[in-house]
């Protein structure tokens, strides 16, 4: 039986799954603008992961509703956040350098493409009415220890965003090493594509939509 097709929120959930299984400790995780955000509302309680945004905090909360909004306190996407014991604000340039200076274990990033061998593809489709959109993505993918992309497997046209070779501007080469999508879980890099899990669609009709799968991986949910 195959299992439904996971949502942005679902997707979100499955991160924040990994980030606290996989850094039992605690870890220092920058979530990029849109859909990565929702990672923080996902996280438990006690976990120790110490969320950065590149606008200048750390320890960042889940996302503020209500009388929780501060129009002051708002994350890279400005969107308004909460704050968690122990948060701190500072420079943006000193926010710049902890991301240049290799001391965030996780970001999480969105993508217009990720290749098989981990090249990112993340702030400019190349059409010429686009609005290039770079931010700190370059500064993230080469300073981050480890770089998950979180997005739809396929775009608005049903074109493979996971593709053997990147078509767009790229924003770095063989960094990523872990996609999250609605219809599955994918590792990339120096050894290809392997599937980690598989959502709401069938192996063999997964294989055939990306056209660059041999086998797919054994969990399905």
């Amino acid at each position: 039986m195959i299992g439904r097709i996971r949502d942005k929120n679902d997707i979100a959930a499955a991160i924040a799954r990994d980030i606290t299984a996989e850094h039992p400790d605690g870890a220092y995780v920058n979530l990029g603008i849109g859909q990565p955000t929702l990672v923080a509302d996902h996280l438990p309680d006690g976990s120790g992961v110490v969320l950065h945004t590149e606008n200048g905090m750390l320890n960042m909360g889940p996302a503020a509703h209500g009388d929780e909004v501060d129009p002051d306190l708002v994350n890279a996407g400005k969107v308004p956040v909460t704050e968690l014991p122990g948060a701190a604000y500072f420079h943006h340039a000193d926010s710049f350098a902890m991301m240049r200076g290799g001391h965030l274990d996780v970001c999480v990033l969105g993508a217009f493409q990720v290749s098989t061998a981990g090249d990112l593809a993340n702030w400019h489709t190349g059409a010429p009415d686009a609005i290039p959109a770079v931010g700190g993505a370059m500064d993230l993918a080469i300073g981050a220890k480890r770089v998950w992309v979180m997005m739809t497997l396929f775009d608005k046209q049903g074109a493979p965003k996971l593709v053997p070779e990147c078509t767009y501007p790229l924003t770095g080469l063989r960094c990523v090493e872990r996609v999250y999508t609605d219809l599955g879980t994918f590792a990339v890099g120096p050894g290809g594509l392997q599937v980690l899990e598989v959502h709401g669609i069938d192996p063999a009709e997964l294989a055939r939509r990306l056209g660059l799968l041999d086998a797919v991986g054994e969990r399905r949910t």
